[in-house]
């Protein structure tokens, strides 16, 4: 199997695991990322996280408030250079936040590393999405 080829895989379970996430489910980015303090995350909901615990703290937090998730990443490219590689595309879909329901329509870029044999996502970077924020913001007042 190509390098790429593992690198897809490896996007397939992160967006499986995203879906899991905007359904109530946390835990499932554990396997995909690298854990250490290296990692970095911009997601849609604006603001940045350094490191596992706050990157995956994130997710568990948007588990704890989502459903109704089907996600998908459509117009896929990956680009391998030695033991990194990176994924652009748009994420796609739609899921309930608090109850209310959001679109998605983001523009996306991964960052995978190729760590002990194995394929690990090291960065995840979307656009910001205004509909997620002003969610967020009815349910934080």
């Amino acid at each position: 199997m190509s390098k790429e080829e593992d690198v897809r895989r490896v996007s397939k379970k992160f967006y499986n695991a995203l879906n899991d996430m905007g359904n109530g489910i946390t835990g499932k980015m554990r396997g995909i990322w690298l854990q250490d303090e290296s990692v970095t995350a911009m997601h849609p909901i604006d603001g940045r996280d350094l490191g596992w615990a706050a990157v995956n703290n994130s997710f568990d937090q948007v588990a704890g408030i989502a459903s109704d998730a089907k996600f998908g990443l459509k117009d896929q490219v990956i680009r391998v250079v030695g033991d990194v590689a990176y994924e652009i595309g748009s994420e796609t879909g739609e899921f309930k936040l608090a109850g209310n329901e959001v679109k998605v329509d983001n523009r996306v870029t991964n960052i995978y590393q190729l760590k002990d044999g194995q394929w690990k996502m090291i960065h995840h970077h979307t656009d910001t999405s205004t509909a997620m924020l002003n969610v967020l913001s009815k349910v934080q007042s």
